[in-house]
This record gives structure tokens, sequence and C-alpha cells, in this order.
């Protein structure tokens, strides 16, 4: 059974100078013990797909409509506030872009790890607390004992990217979604976060999903890749074959702007245009005004999301 299971997912916000459709018919799985990148520009989708999944948007003004949406087997749309809670947690937890607002500024470190391991799990207040450290220490923070009496203004971003993810993982989920968890580090720091988040999936055994808008994050992180422009699942397949052989035209222009990927001295691709506004969406393939192959037919009509081999499928009319 699949740890996540999304059929035909809608999200939207009313507002005033119209409706933003944020997502727009997503369809994704993931089974247990693989991970997938979810990769594309800002305002693609990629974060209030996760959120929507977790029930993480309030309800309005977010709207949410799906065939299927589900954790673990557990139907998220008609599931109680109370099953919401233990879901959260148990079964799926998220490491967010930003620590800092991720952490509480007014609690230490220590009352928020062990908090969240004592809802959801039946310990005491000495053995919750004795859990954090050894999670911490798990993280690779030094001196965990000091770190758990520390509030957060007194860590760096990577201390407090780790105990994040520490907390995440505090009630063993099953699923661990990953929300630009190295946006805000440098690059030394981003590659050890990386690499700790790799470590602990095949230690714990979970289910990943990593969204990010870097590239080279994911083919260092993930088996799969789903690649999302204006709402929409533009390409899905396995990483390697997507970066040596993208199909869709947008995710040929995603691959043509990477430093280091054209031969000898070619300048890097540039995507003429801007993404599409979400309030006010093109007709047809979200994609079509910036694409240098689309023809009449890319303006009209949406292209079904179709399989180009077994492993791969793509929504494009101009694939050939």
């Amino acid at each position: 059974m699949p740890l996540v299971d999304i059929e035909n997912l809608t999200v939207s916000f009313p507002q005033h100078e119209g409706v933003v459709q944020a997502v727009r018919g997503m369809t994704l799985r993931l089974n247990p013990g693989e991970s997938l990148g979810i990769v594309g520009e800002s305002g693609s989708g990629k974060s209030v797909t996760c959120m929507a999944v977790m029930r993480l948007l309030r309800q309005p003004p977010a709207r949410i409509s799906a065939d299927k949406l589900e954790l673990g087997g557990i139907d998220m749309l008609r599931a109680s506030p109370r099953q919401l809670a233990a879901t959260r947690g148990r079964v799926a937890a998220m490491v967010f872009q930003d620590p800092m607002t991720a952490f509480d500024p007014v609690f230490t470190i220590g009352h928020q790890i062990t908090e969240t391991i004592r809802a959801h799990r039946d310990l005491s207040k000495s053995q919750a607390w004795s859990e954090a450290a050894a999670l911490l220490t798990r993280v690779e923070i030094k001196l965990p004992g000091q770190v758990l009496v520390s509030y957060p203004h007194q860590l760096s971003g990577g201390m407090l990217q780790r105990a994040m993810i520490a907390m995440a993982l505090s009630c063993r989920p099953q699923i661990l979604f990953a929300d630009e968890p190295t946006t805000a580090l440098d690059v030394t720091i981003q590659a050890q976060i990386l690499a700790l988040i790799k470590d602990l999936q095949a230690e714990f055994g979970m289910g990943l999903i990593m969204v990010t808008h870097d590239l080279g994050v994911v083919a260092e992180t993930v088996d799969r890749v789903v690649v999302m422009y204006g709402g929409r699942v533009m390409e899905e397949g396995p990483v390697q074959e997507i970066f040596d052989t993208p199909a869709h035209p947008y995710t040929k222009a995603l691959m043509g702007s990477i430093p280091g990927r054209l031969p000898g001295k070619q300048r890097l691709v540039e995507i003429p245009g801007a993404s599409p506004n979400p309030a006010d969406p093109p007709t047809g393939c979200p994609f079509h005004p910036r694409c240098t192959v689309a023809d009449a037919r890319c303006g009209t009509d949406a292209p079904a999301f179709a399989a180009i081999t077994a492993n791969r499928a793509a929504a494009c009319w101009r694939l050939q």
C-alpha cells in the first residue's frame, strides 16, 4: 500500500481579484522506503501540495478537493481533528524551510521536543527528555544537554535545522516531508543536512518527499522526481533518466539552466517570460506562453498526463 496516495488534488484560494489556483489535478504516489523530489519554480504548487496532504492549510480560505488524499492509508479529507493530530507526527512529519519560524521563541528546544514526544508516545517527562537528548545526538548535535535548555534564538541556523529534524523524527514517522530544508543555510551546512536526511531515511526506513527548486539537491537525495509548473505536473520519472533525457520542454529548459551541464563555454539557457499568474492561468498547457516549440493546440487544450515508458510520464502535445 502506498504511504502517500493522491489522485486529482486541487487546491485554490479565493481572493478579491479572483480565485488563486495553486494546485490543479495533482496525482502522486510514494511507496515505503522510496524518496521523491518535487521540483519547479517558485509558485508552481510544490509546498502547497505537501501542506494540503498534511491538512495544514486552514479551510477556509483554502479549498481542497481530491478523488483520493491518503497518508498511510488514512483518508485525510474525512479524518476527524483528533485523527489528524495523531497522523501528524506518528504517520507523517514535516521539516520546514525556515527553522527559526518553526520553533516557538518563548520555549526552550527541549520543552518543544519533549512536548511533541509526549503528545504521541506514552513516556514520562524524564523519559521524553532522555529521548530528546538521544535524538539530538543522532542528528550530530554536540552537547545535546546544552542545546535542550537553549532557546531558538541562541542557536545557529544549521543547529536549528538539525533540532527540527530531531523533532520531526521524535514520533518515528513513516513519511518525512522536507520543504526546502536547506534554502536558508550556507553550502557547507546544506551538504551536511542533506547527507543527514538521507542517512536517517535509510536508518528509520521512512518514505521521503523532498520539495525544492534546487535541482542539485534532487540529484543527490531522491530516487524519483516530479516536475511541477503552474500548479500542474509536467513530468515524472526516475531522477537519473529525467536528468539525462528530459522529455517535457519545461524540464529541458530547467536542465539547460544548470551551470556545468552544457558542453564547453555555452551560455546558460534562459527561460523567456515569467511564471503564470495563478489567479489567471493560461488556457491549455500552462507552459505554452514560454515554450519554444508550442503550437496552436498547446494554447487551447490541456494535454493529458500520459505514460512515455513504464517508469516515466509527461503532459505535453509536443513530446516528439
